[in-house]
């Protein structure tokens, strides 16, 4: 049986409604955007690498695959130049009529941060009909919706961003909230990166930013996969979580990838408002031994670690 949604959406494009109008809820199911996909309004956005979308794809979707939206490999988290956003956007025909849907592999739940994190990225470019498919293209093809291997042409849009610095924090401002009890720090990295015992390579010290709460990026999903669980159970998980309100949150991880999810699952999902991403998050922040870090080892346990990293 069809959705809620996915009928409303039928009744509604009957009528000529435009798609974007009811559809841009955060999350659509593979029979919802099914409804949808053929659309004018419509765009999907597989963000898998060029071999994958090239064995088969959501017919219409055009590639524009994750790393193109990742920063350098000593700092992945990081923004690209602003420039290189915005011809990329416009390179997929993108604007603010635009109903975009973002598509990843959908392969387990570290693998929705990719979707998660160029769905931040485009809302924070100023877009705002933004979708994800819950489940990814293992959801699409595992309930055998159609697929082709048709690379569509699609005219460039005249975007011009208009930045949302309301989902963004930057170190500085980071740096500013360490301490302040009116501000939720959220690590979303797994335990033990949190407690110091594991640490990125990207990352200078193990450990975490004082003051944050571990909510690991996989808490979201239903267990095994990369589907995300419902609104309902999004905000039973966060008032178990994260029971005191504040008056805002800022997620991250090691590079922004991780933190992603933990920021749409806030912000997008649960609806919390005045929720934030800091996009670098311990690659930049563990670079500056000046900057406070907390569950942080000793100085021969690092020593150690290094040492058994060198031998195996």
């Amino acid at each position: 049986m069809k959705s809620l949604s996915a009928l409303v959406g039928a009744f509604l494009l009957a009528l000529g409604a435009s798609p974007a109008a009811w559809a841009a809820q955060p999350l659509l199911a593979p029979a919802e955007l099914d409804a949808v996909r053929q659309q004018p309004a419509v765009r999907v956005i597989d963000i898998r690498p060029p071999d994958a979308y090239a064995a088969g794809h959501i017919p219409g979707a055009v590639s524009a695959p994750y790393g193109q939206w990742r920063g350098p490999a000593d700092n992945p988290g990081q923004l690209p130049p602003l420039g290189t956003l915005t011809q990329r956007v416009r390179a997929l025909g993108l604007d603010q009529d635009t109903h975009a849907v973002v598509v990843s592999s959908g392969a387990d739940s570290t693998d929705f941060g990719a979707s998660a994190r160029v769905y931040w990225t485009l809302k924070y470019l100023g877009l705002k009909e933004l979708s994800v498919l819950n489940g990814g293209f293992k959801a699409w093809a595992d309930a055998g919706f159609t697929q082709d291997q048709i690379v569509p042409q699609v005219a460039a849009s005249a975007f011009e961003p208009t930045l949302d610095e309301s989902i963004i924090a930057t170190t500085e401002q980071v740096a500013a909230q360490v301490g302040n009890d009116q501000v939720q720090l959220v690590d979303a990295r797994p335990l033990d990166f949190y407690l110091g015992k594991v640490k990125a390579p990207t990352a200078q010290i193990p450990g975490t930013i004082p003051g944050a709460v571990n909510v690991e990026n996989g808490r979201w999903f239903k267990p095994g996969t990369s589907i995300f669980v419902s609104a309902d159970e999004a905000r039973k998980i966060a008032a178990e979580l994260l029971p005191d309100t504040k008056s805002e949150t800022i997620s991250f991880c090691n590079t922004g990838h991780w933190a992603a999810t933990d920021w749409f699952a806030l912000s997008e999902v649960v609806g919390q408002k005045h929720v934030r991403l800091y996009p670098e998050s311990m690659a930049e922040w563990s670079q500056d031994p000046n900057r406070p870090m907390e569950h942080v080892p000793g100085r021969g346990r690092q020593i150690l670690d290094k040492l058994k990293g060198l031998f195996g």
